[in-house]
C-alpha cells in the first residue's frame, strides 16, 4: 500500500485524493470529507505538501489528531459519514490517511449550512458548492434512476415528430410502436396521459444544449480557425455531421495492394465513431449551459464531452475497461440499433485500432467535470539542421515544442472571461505567473485576481506551485 500512495502523491491532487501539510481547519475537512461522500469517494493525506514532498507528522499529536478528524465528522456532516482513519510510514515520516467511501444516503452536506446550502461536490481536484442542478442529480443518484429515465411532463408527446427515431428503427428491421417504446423507456404514462422521457428528447435533439460545435484550427492552438460548424437535430445525424466534419479534415492515405488501391484514413473511422457515440450517450445532460465540443488542430482530434466520469467509477475503472452509462436509456438505444456492441468495449477498441494502426495511444480523460479525449494524427518524417549536422526528427517533434505553450482547452476557451484569457496569453509566452504579475497586468484588486487563478485552476488551464509568497503558476504541463 505505501508504495502504491507514493506513485498517487507524485501524480498530484486529484478527484480522489488531496494533501494537507497539517490539518485544516475544521470546516474544510468536513467540507472535503462531504464532497468526497456525494462524488466517488476519496483520501485526505495529512502530511504532505502542496508540492508534493512528504513532510509527515508528529508521533505524540496523532491520538489528539485522530479524535479531532472524527468528532468534526460526526458534529459536521449529516448523514452520518463513517470514515476509515490510519497511519503510514513512508520514508520514515508519518502519514495520516482519512479514507472516505462513496455514500448511499446522498447527498450529504454540513449541517451548520443545511442541505441547499451546504452540499459540496468533487470537481477535479477543488470541493465545489453543489448547485441546485447537482443535489437533483445526487438525489436521481439515491433512487437509482439516471436523468435520461425522467418523465418530462412539460412536452406534449403528440406535439413530437419521432420520424428520425422511427425510421432508423425501421432501416435496423425492427419496427417500433407504442409499446416497444414504452418498453424502451422512450415514453411512460401516468394518469392515463402519456409523456415522453428525457431520453426520447435527448434523441430528437429537443433540447438546446443537444448540440456539437465543432472547429477546424489553423496550427496547434486555438488562435486561429479554418473552418467552424454548429450541428443540431436528432442525436443520430448529429453523429453522421460530425463524423463528416472530422473526416473532411483530416488525411486519406492510400495504399496499393495487388491490383487495388485500398483508401484509408490517417485516424481509423471505427475508433473516431466510437469517441463520437461516447461523447453523445455519456455526457451530462444536466447542464444545459454546455455542448459538445470538437477540436481539429495540426497535431490531434480533440473531442470534449461535458460532464465527468460517472460517480461510480474511476479513472482506473476506465482503464481497465470497466464502464457505467450515465445515460443508460440513451445508450441502450444505440445497442438497440447496432451503434455500440457492449457498454465498456469502446475503449479498448480505440486503443487497440490506435495501435495497429502505428498511432500513439489516443489519450482519455477526465479533466475537472467533463471527459477530455485527444487522437494523435500521425506525423511526417523530417531533416533539421542542428550546428551543421542534418539530425532526422519527425514533425510531432517540431509541434510538441511548438506546443511546449499552453494549449487552452477546447471546452472551456470560448467561455473564459477577457481578465482570464489574459492571463492565458500571458502564460503562452511566459514560464509562470503570480499574483503580482497579475495585478500590474490586469489593474485589479487581490481578491478579483484570486478568484480569477481560482477558476483557471478548476478549469485544469493552470496550476499552482509554492506557497504564501512564493506561490506561482503555470500551465498544465509546464513546470
Amino acid at each position: 500500500m505505501a508504495n502504491n500512495l507514493i506513485d498517487l502523491i507524485a501524480q498530484g491532487e486529484n478527484k480522489t485524493l488531496e494533501f494537507k501539510e497539517t490539518l485544516p481547519k475544521n470546516e474544510s475537512i468536513a467540507k472535503t470529507v462531504v464532497a468526497f461522500s456525494n462524488t466517488s469517494g476519496g483520501r485526505l493525506i495529512i502530511g504532505v505538501n502542496d508540492n508534493r514532498k512528504i513532510i509527515g507528522i508528529a508521533d505524540e499529536n496523532l491520538s489528539k489528531l485522530q479524535d479531532t478528524i472524527i468528532s468534526v465528522i460526526m458534529d459536521r456532516c449529516h448523514p452520518n459519514i463513517l470514515p476509515e482513519i490510519y497511519t503510514l510510514n513512508i520514508e520514515g515520516k508519518l502519514l495520516l490517511v482519512i479514507e472516505i467511501f462513496k455514500g448511499s444516503l446522498l447527498p450529504y452536506y454540513l449541517k451548520s449550512e443545511g442541505k441547499a446550502e451546504g452540499t459540496y461536490i468533487r470537481v477535479g481536484a477543488t470541493n465545489r458548492k453543489a448547485s441546485v442542478e447537482n443535489i437533483i442529480e445526487l438525489e436521481r443518484q439515491k433512487r437509482h434512476i439516471g436523468f435520461d429515465e425522467e418523465i418530462n411532463t412539460e412536452v406534449d408527446f403528440i406535439s413530437l415528430d419521432l420520424t428520425p427515431i422511427l425510421n432508423r428503427f425501421v432501416a435496423s428491421g425492427k419496427p417500433l410502436d407504442q409499446q416497444k417504446l414504452s418498453n424502451l423507456k422512450l415514453i411512460k404514462t401516468e394518469n392515463g396521459k402519456t409523456y415522453p422521457t428525457n431520453a426520447l428528447l435527448i434523441l430528437l435533439g429537443y433540447f438546446p444544449h443537444c448540440s456539437v460545435n465543432c472547429a477546424r484550427f489553423k496550427g496547434v492552438t486555438m488562435e486561429l480557425f479554418i473552418d467552424k460548424k454548429e450541428y443540431r437535430g436528432d442525436i443520430f445525424e448529429i453523429l453522421e455531421n460530425t463524423q463528416n466534419f472530422i473526416l473532411n479534415h483530416i488525411n486519406l492515405r492510400g495504399e496499393i495492394k495487388g491490383l487495388y488501391r485500398t483508401d484509408t484514413y490517417e485516424i481509423p473511422l471505427v475508433a473516431l465513431r466510437e469517441a463520437l457515440i461516447n461523447a453523445l450517450i455519456h455526457r451530462d445532460y444536466t447542464n444545459g449551459g454546455r455542448d459538445i465540443k470538437v477540436g481539429i488542430y495540426d497535431d490531434i482530434v480533440n473531442i470534449v464531452s461535458p460532464g465527468s466520469f460517472p460517480n461510480t467509477i474511476t479513472a482506473e475503472d476506465i482503464a481497465q475497461g470497466r464502464s457505467e452509462a450515465r445515460n443508460k436509456t440513451v445508450a441502450n438505444i444505440f445497442k438497440e440499433l447496432g451503434l455500440i456492441e457492449q457498454w465498456g468495449s469502446g475503449i479498448a477498441r480505440i486503443k487497440i485500432l490506435c495501435a495497429e494502426n502505428g498511432l500513439r495511444e489516443a489519450l482519455i480523460e477526465e479533466k475537472n467535470d467533463y471527459v477530455d479525449v485527444e487522437f494523435y494524427r500521425p506525423v511526417v518524417d523530417a531533416t533539421v539542421q542542428v550546428t551543421g549536422v542534418q539530425v532526422k526528427t519527425t514533425l510531432g517533434d517540431i509541434i510538441a515544442s511548438a506546443n511546449d505553450r499552453l494549449r487552452p482547452i477546447t471546452t472551456d476557451y470560448d467561455r473564459l472571461r477577457p481578465e482570464e484569457i489574459t492571463v492565458i496569453k500571458h502564460l503562452e509566452s511566459n514560464a509562470s505567473i503570480t499574483r503580482k504579475d497579475a495585478k500590474e497586468i490586469l489593474s485589479i484588486g487581490e481578491t478579483k485576481i484570486k478568484e480569477i487563478f481560482n477558476v483557471l485552476i478548476e478549469k485544469g488551464l493552470i496550476q499552482r506551485h509554492g506557497s504564501g509568497r512564493s506561490t506561482y503558476y503555470t500551465g498544465i504541463g509546464n513546470e
